[in-house]
């Protein structure tokens, strides 16, 4: 579900019991569009991230930590400076819309308590963080719009603030049976639904179709369609959810599809329509927001991060594709060397039978089972000699073209077999220590500049870790997240008995299965090879091949590139992707 109106007023509600009368205190940003203070508040300290993400915009109280850049961006800059020490007196949602408004006393440089407002605007790619003054007069915001971005609305250091353009709704808090009636009978030609959630503030189309649920009307029915009882009857269910919002009668939950147990919505109030879904419900909304947002917005910025790696992977495996071509014209081309061989031998043999002056000498072809005639085109401006010489020539450069391109397809092949491995490395990555391991791998190997990064020396720099899942059998499978990592788990950590397994000829990461020397069951085995299918090229098809044997059994050629092995007495097991087996083991793994 968007962050609508209902899902702001639960998290304004959260925030009011907790946050109000506390001071603020240890400013950070650690990314360019997020915030992260704590507020010590009722005795307690709360961290607080707010979110100007374009995709996942939000503020709730969170438990993660995150590093710090070792130089603080000029917004952290100037919050630290305006709002450090401040004590929060106010925190409201203006008019139903996704804002939220913190009001903060903080005192300046003369010593003089001021007036501060944080606001939070969760409007999608428009979404922004802004500090203003006590006048009115934004200070900065985490996302500067110039005229050059929006014409309608500047968000510059100096401006006056103002809200975002009115779309003229409603507030439904102050609904009445009058306006919802009238709303429905002048749009005629409008579908129920499309009524609701462009007629009042902060009502999102998932909401809308809820409100028509326990409505029992279907969300697609024109107006017109509706008979008095059932206007009647969706201005009660709206009019009693209003009701449960104004008493702040908030039930977080968190909806899973009951097959993948894929994480599918959330809702501040239990959806009715999702009945027939599984369901987990939260303390907190911070604690349900933490949950539903960590992995996507993870994910969101790991592969922000790694988008200059794809472009030079996805350009460089254009290239060996285009090589490729090239060299399956060029292996065209040659291919017809022996019977330049051929001419060259007949023009030898036939040297003083070849007329003067002419351009066609034909002959026949011994060489030939049924000694077919044969034409041989003749220059006649050089001798029999020097033709027959010209045949051979072309046949001795074809044979040496054809040495040196089954080298080149060789290394173009491994090449490009590789930059896949990695590119796939890349799907896999869940962090930034990940990432910093394949831009390691990747400088190595000549594909990118190295990239010095001043650590601070407080902070330890986080080593990236295999992936561990524990099989229903009780035994530890390792997944190999890079290539690095896969030559760690394959070459240092497996031992000689333990099994490793790898998708035949498709680029995934090394899977090692530590048997401890005891025998390997069935489903252990299944279910290491769904994890090597799964974090592969090959995740969404269907019987993919993987191979697995014995660790002692794998080597790695000398020269050979990060993640590259060879192996032998393997066997080959065919699997379809399991998505559900993959979350069952995630929810057995200690990390």
């Amino acid at each position: 579900m968007a962050l609508d109106g209902i899902t702001v007023a639960g998290i304004v509600s959260e925030l009011n019991q907790k946050l109000i009368g506390g001071r603020i205190d240890k400013i950070y940003q650690p990314l360019s569009d997020e915030i992260l203070f704590t507020v010590r508040s009722i005795g307690e300290n709360f961290k607080v991230l707010v979110s100007a993400n374009s995709n996942h915009p939000r503020i709730h109280i969170t438990q993660i930590q995150k590093e710090n850049p070792i130089s603080p961006p000029m917004f952290c800059m100037v919050m630290r400076k305006y709002i450090a020490g401040g004590k929060i007196t106010k925190i409201y949602q203006p008019d139903f819309e996704r804002i939220i408004v913190l009001e903060v006393e903080a005192m300046n440089e003369l010593g003089d308590i001021t007036a501060k407002k944080l606001i939070l605007e969760m409007m999608g790619k428009y979404s922004n963080f802004i500090v203003t003054d006590e006048n009115n007069k934004i200070l900065d915001a985490i996302k500067r719009v110039s005229h050059d971005k929006s014409s309608v609305r500047e968000v510059l250091p100096g401006k006056e603030y103002c809200m975002p353009p009115s779309q003229h709704k409603q507030n439904p808090i102050f609904i009445t049976k009058e306006h919802i009636l009238k709303q429905l009978d002048k749009q005629s030609g409008a579908k129920v639904q499309e009524v609701l959630y462009k007629s009042y503030t902060g009502i999102s189309p998932i909401f809308a179709s809820e409100i028509c649920f326990r409505a029992d009307i279907e969300p697609s029915y024109f107006c017109e369609q509706l008979t008095q009882q059932n206007k009647e009857t969706l201005f009660t269910v709206f009019y009693d959810i209003v009701e449960q919002i104004k008493k702040q009668a908030f039930s977080p939950y968190i909806y899973y599809e009951l097959e993948k147990q894929k994480l599918l919505d959330f809702s501040v109030i239990d959806m009715k329509q999702f009945q027939y879904f599984s369901k987990q419900k939260y303390e907190t909304i911070s604690a349900l927001l933490e949950k539903f947002y960590a992995e996507k917005d993870n994910l969101y910025h790991v592969r922000q991060k790694s988008h200059d790696m794809r472009r030079i992977l996805n350009t460089n495996i254009e290239r060996c594709a285009k090589k490729k071509e090239i060299q399956k014209k060029t292996e065209t081309e040659v291919a017809a060397k022996d019977i330049w061989k051929v001419k060259g031998e007949l023009l030898t043999a036939n040297i003083h039978s070849i007329p003067k002056g002419v351009t066609t000498f034909r002959t026949i072809n011994f060489y030939d089972e049924q000694l077919k005639e044969i034409d041989i085109a003749i220059d006649p401006t050089k001798t029999p000699a020097e033709n027959a010489q010209k045949y051979f020539s072309k046949y001795n450069k074809a044979k040496r073209t054809l040495a040196a391109l089954e080298i080149q397809k060789k290394q173009n092949d491994e090449e490009l077999i590789y930059l896949e491995s990695i590119l796939n490395s890349l799907q896999t990555a869940k962090e930034e220590a990940d990432l910093d391991e394949i831009r390691t791998e990747l400088a190595e190997q000549g594909y990118m500049k190295r990239k010095t990064v001043k650590k601070n020396k407080s902070q330890k720099q986080k080593k990236a870790k295999p992936l561990h899942y524990i099989s229903s059998d009780g035994f530890d499978i390792y997944v190999g997240k890079s290539n690095i990592q896969n030559d760690e788990l394959t070459l240092r950590f497996a031992q000689s008995n333990d099994i490793w397994l790898h998708t035949k000829e498709i680029p995934g990461s090394h899977v090692i299965i530590k048997t401890n020397g005891i025998d390997i069951p069935n489903q252990t085995l299944l279910e290491a090879a769904n994890l090597s299918a799964y974090f592969s090229k090959s995740q969404n098809s269907s019987q993919v091949p993987v191979d697995y044997t014995f660790k002692k059994f794998v080597k790695k050629p000398n020269g050979a590139k990060p993640g590259m092995v060879i192996y032998e007495k393997y066997k080959t097991i065919y699997i379809t992707p399991n998505e559900t087996m993959i979350k069952n083991l995630e929810n057995k793994s200690p990390f």
